[in-house]
């Protein structure tokens, strides 16, 4: 896995990528539904603040965003 930086890439990647990925992760989100801009919103915020980041993995082809605690284990 590479990880890529936000700042390499155009706002509606960005938000390209978080809009997969937030409609892969499902939605239970416990006790009450969470909406989908909440979503987004909420994981834009955690990759602006370097909680999260994107990556590619090179096999696939594809990316994801990850925790960085979890992103570190396996980016080069």
């Amino acid at each position: 896995m590479i990880k890529i930086p936000i700042e390499s890439l155009d706002r509606s990647i960005i938000f390209s990528i978080i809009e997969e990925f937030v409609l892969r992760e499902g939605t239970d989100y416990g006790a009450y539904e969470v909406n989908f801009q909440s979503k987004i919103d909420e994981i834009y915020r955690k990759l602006e603040s370097a909680e999260y980041s994107i990556s590619y993995d090179e096999s696939t082809e594809s990316c994801t965003i990850i925790a960085n605690v979890s992103l570190d284990k396996y980016c080069n």
